[in-house]
C-alpha cells in the first residue's frame, strides 16, 4: 500500500509539474498579442482590441486602431488623455474607468470602482485597488484602481500606478502581470519584483518607463531580480 501511495505521489507531481508548464506556455503564447506603446498604454489584440492607459497614441487615420475596450486606471493626464482616448475611439468603443476620469469623457462609458465585477462583449474585467502607500502622488482615497481581465482563459493583471500594496497577494491565477517599475510616482524596479513575488504570474511585463520618468535600466534591473523566480518580457516600444 506504501508503495502505491508513493507512486500515486510521484504521479501527481508530475501531473501537476506538466500543468504549470502548460499554463507558462500558454501566456507566453498570448504575449504575442500584447504590444506596448510606451508608458502604461498596451494595446492588446485577439478576441478583442483592447487599450490601457492611452497616452501619446500614435493611431491612423483608418478604423485598424479601434478599440472595443478601453482601460483607464486613474484621471492623471498621462493615463486618462481626451485626445488620445479619441484617436482609438470608435462609435461601439466600451471606455471602462473611474468616476473621476469619467467626468472627462463622452461615448459608452462604464464606471469602475475597486471591488466591481463586469462583463464587456465576453471579457471579464474587475477593479481591483491601486495606490500608494509611501509617497502622495496616488493616495488610497482616491478612486484609482488596478484591473484583471480575462483574454483567451488566461487572466491579465494591469497594474496602474500602484506601489506593493498588500492586496497582491489576494490576486489568484494571474496569468500575465503589467507592473510599474519606475520609482517616483510608482514602485521601484526592487519593490515590483517583491509584488511580482507576491502575485505569482506565469509572466510579468514591465511598464511605467521611458516616457515620463525611469529608463530601461529600470525594467533590466526588475528582470534581474527575478531571474529563475518568474519569467520577464520586456516589450520593445512600438
Amino acid at each position: 500500500m506504501k508503495k502505491f501511495f508513493c507512486l500515486f505521489v510521484v504521479i501527481l507531481v508530475f501531473c501537476l509539474a506538466g500543468s504549470v508548464r502548460a499554463d507558462v506556455k500558454d501566456a507566453q503564447l498570448l504575449v504575442s498579442d500584447i504590444h506596448w506603446l510606451g508608458h502604461d498604454t498596451f494595446k492588446i489584440t485577439g478576441e478583442k482590441v483592447i487599450y490601457t492607459d492611452p497616452f501619446r497614441i500614435k493611431a491612423k487615420d483608418d478604423t485598424t486602431d479601434r478599440a472595443d475596450i478601453i482601460l483607464i486606471t486613474h484621471e492623471h493626464h498621462d493615463h486618462c488623455s481626451v485626445d488620445d482616448v479619441k484617436k482609438i475611439q470608435g462609435p461601439n468603443t466600451v471606455i471602462v474607468t473611474t468616476p473621476s476620469c469619467a467626468e472627462k469623457l463622452s461615448g459608452n462609458v462604464r464606471i469602475a470602482k475597486r471591488g466591481d465585477v463586469m462583463d464587456i462583449g465576453g471579457i471579464r474585467i474587475e477593479a481591483v485597488p491601486a495606490y500608494n502607500v509611501n509617497k502622495k502622488f496616488h493616495p488610497k482615497e482616491k478612486d484609482s484602481v488596478g484591473f484583471i481581465f480575462t483574454i483567451k482563459g488566461k487572466r491579465i493583471y494591469l497594474a496602474g500606478d500602484t506601489d506593493h500594496i498588500p492586496e497582491m497577494k489576494t490576486f489568484k491565477n494571474i496569468n500575465i502581470a503589467l507592473l510599474p517599475v519606475s520609482g517616483t510616482y510608482v514602485m521601484t524596479a526592487e519593490e515590483a519584483v517583491q509584488a511580482a513575488l507576491d502575485i505569482k504570474p506565469d509572466v510579468v511585463i514591465p511598464m511605467h518607463y521611458g516616457t515620463i520618468i525611469g529608463t530601461k535600466m529600470n525594467a533590466e534591473l526588475f528582470a534581474e531580480g527575478l531571474r529563475g523566480k518568474v519569467e520577464v518580457v520586456i516589450l520593445k516600444e512600438e
